[in-house]
């Protein structure tokens, strides 16, 4: 089994409720998203997949998605609040989609981090985006 792993970044506004005190005022973040994706057979030039079309996945999601938003009011979070743990979950769908897509080798989603700032983060482990 390999891994991959691409870093990109955002920068977006949430307003959370019930969640604590600080986070109830409209306020924003510079996001940091890592994610990783497996497989388990390398092509003919030794590689698992192109970093390149991978990075391209993230950064549809994340800068053409998520980039200098009002995260409450996109549609994919209508009648939810867009936690770090909701926000990671979607970037894990949507780039699982968009590698499905546009690559012809089985490779997964098999972590995603959301970063809200430089000590806190949430973790999604997808077990079966697309199976």
């Amino acid at each position: 089994m390999f891994e991959l792993k691409v870093k990109s970044h955002f920068a977006g506004a949430h307003q959370l409720t019930m969640v604590g005190e600080k986070c109830e005022n409209l306020h924003g973040h510079n996001w940091h998203v890592e994610v990783c994706v497996t497989g388990e057979k390398l092509n003919s030039a030794g590689v698992l997949a192109d970093f390149g079309d991978i990075k391209k996945a993230v950064r549809k999601v994340v800068e053409g998605e998520l980039d200098h938003k009002f995260l409450n009011e996109l549609e994919i979070f209508e009648g939810m609040q867009p936690t770090s743990e909701r926000i990671a979950v979607y970037i894990a769908q949507r780039v699982q989609a968009l590698l499905d897509q546009d690559l012809e080798k089985d490779i997964r989603v098999s972590k995603l981090m959301v970063w809200e700032s430089d000590d806190t983060c949430a973790t999604y482990f997808p077990e079966s985006i697309g199976k």
